[in-house]
This record gives C-alpha cells, structure tokens and sequence, in this order.
C-alpha cells in the first residue's frame, strides 16, 4: 500500500506563510498527479492545487497566486507554500496523489490523514 505523510500545518496569524510537505511511501509506482486538498468542517472537500507528472499545475481560483506547488522536492514528495494567508484558508489540508500501476495502467487515488492549519488573530 501507499501512505501519504502530510507535515508543516499550525496555527499563523493573517499575512503570514506556511509550507506543508507530504511525503509518499510504500508501494510508489507512477505518480499521474500530486497535490492538495482541503477541508472545513461541514463542507465538501476542495482542490487548493495539483501538480502533474508533465509539471503542469493547477491552483484553485482563491489561492491562485497566494499558493504554489514548490517544483524543488524531494523524491515522492510535494510541498505546498502558502503565502498572505487568510483566515478563509483554515482547514484540515490533505495530501493527493493519483498513482498508476506500470503493468495494468489503473489509477489508484491515495489520501494523507490530513494536516490542521488555521489562520487567525
């Protein structure tokens, strides 16, 4: 199996930056995409952004430009830098990534336990 570590969330006052790291472990085959979701109490789950394997990203309209995927990272990993936080951005932050098998192409979609991050005064 495929466990996904998420690291790096907590508590930042408005304006501040946080970066979260997740780190992929187990059976790691190809990686068609890697990236973040979030999560508020009482709402649907929401893409913040995904990276793909060509490197081609994807940011949610209310992060673009504030968030970024870091291309820098180490091996099985992505790392989400998020700059003039908001209070709006407080949520639990989960880590995505959608591997496929080399031998049978399906596509397997892995989900971290989540990190907490809360923006306030």
């Amino acid at each position: 199996q495929v466990q996904l570590v998420e690291s790096g969330g907590g508590l930042v006052q408005p304006g501040g930056s946080l970066r979260l790291s997740c780190a992929a472990s187990g059976s790691i085959f190809r990686i068609n995409a890697m990236g973040w979701y979030r999560q508020v109490l009482g709402k649907q789950r929401e893409l913040v952004a995904t990276r793909t394997s060509g490197g081609s990203a994807v940011y949610a309209d209310s992060v673009k430009g504030r968030f970024t995927i870091p291309r820098e990272s180490a091996k099985n990993t992505v790392d989400l830098q998020m700059n003039s936080l908001k209070p709006e951005d407080t949520a639990v932050y989960y880590c995505n990534a959608v591997l496929r098998h080399p031998a049978t192409a399906r596509l397997s979609d892995y989900w971290g336990q989540g990190t907490q991050v809360t923006v306030s005064s």
